[in-house]
Parts: C-alpha cells; structure tokens; sequence
C-alpha cells in the first residue's frame, strides 16, 4: 500500500477561470506547482489529481477535451521533472447527486482501490472546502487549503461544521515543502 497526495487541479495545479477551462489555451499553470510536483516525485508516493469538471456535465465541453487538457498537463509535469500518476474527473453537476463529485470522496476511494493507496497515510490538497471535506470523509491522513485558486475567498468565508483541522498554505510548493516529511 501507498500513501499518496490527491491534488486539485483547478486553483492547485492551473489557474481557475469562472467560465471554465473548455480548450488548452485556457490552462495557466501554476511555475511553483511544477516545482512542487518535481519535489513531490522524489517521495514513495502516488501523486493523483481528482478533479470536478461540471462543464461536461453542463455540455460546455467533451470529456474527451478535458482528458485531452489532463494528459497534457500530465506531459508537461514530466517534461518539467514531476510526475502525475493519474487523474481522476468528475464530469458531473452538482445537481446530478453523484457520489464522485467532491466533496464526497468517491474519487479518492476510486484511486485508492485502483492504485493500492492507503488513505491513513495520504493528504488531500485543494483550494476549496470541498476538496478538504472529500479528503476528510475518504480517511486521510492530512487537509490542505491553499490560498492560490478560490482559497483566499474560502477563508473568508464560513468554515462548514463538520471540517476538522486543516492546514493552510499559500501555494503547492509551500505546502509540499512543509508537510513532505509527513508523508509516509
């Protein structure tokens, strides 16, 4: 069994855009995220993204465009020396009640039983409550918001009831930075 980090991939890895990122000349990514995934690849770890992609479910775009986004960013990580293991989308709305968009941890148990990732080991990272309470319910061992993405605008708002203790980071490389060696 592996631990692993689950990373967001809008407002983590790439700039959010309010009317969705439907093409790859959308995508802005993040220069310290790369390096956050190069020093995430030096650790016994499986890096995966879990991602809700509504604008699928909204007919904006394909899924076979956003899985064309995703092998991209894939590429781009390793040609920039990191590593994504595999990425994970939810292509649904938030009206659709699915059990894979986050905050509900469908995704994360899906890779967990795929990849042979020990959940009591892993950290979830994202910009949003969602992705903290989808780590939470999937039984990780850590929840990070980062302040890139919505983040900032999360802190300002309410904290949801049933959110335990989180950590809070500017961007991915600080994140990384700190808890890599908790990361085990």
């Amino acid at each position: 069994m592996f631990p692993a980090v689950f990373l967001d991939r809008d407002g983590v890895l790439i700039e959010n855009r309010s009317d969705y990122i439907r093409d790859w000349s959308h995508v802005r990514i993040f220069p310290q995220a790369l390096r956050a995934l190069a020093t995430l690849k030096a650790q016994s770890c499986k890096i995966i993204v879990v991602t809700n992609q509504s604008a699928v479910g909204r007919g904006l775009v394909s899924i076979d465009i956003v899985q064309e986004i995703n092998n991209k960013l894939v590429k781009i990580s390793d040609e920039m020396g990191g590593k994504i293991d595999k990425i994970y989308t939810c292509p649904h709305t938030p009206e659709d009640g699915c059990e894979c968009r986050k905050p509900k941890p469908g995704l994360l148990l899906q890779a967990a039983q795929d990849l042979s990732i020990d959940l009591q080991r892993s950290w979830m990272i994202g910009d949003a409550w969602s992705d903290l309470l989808a780590g939470q319910a999937a039984g990780v061992q850590g929840v990070v918001l980062l302040k890139t993405g919505r983040g900032a605008e999360q802190l300002l708002q309410s904290q949801p009831e049933n959110l335990a203790d989180y950590f809070v980071f500017n961007d991915l490389s600080d994140a990384i930075s700190s808890i890599r060696t908790l990361i085990v």
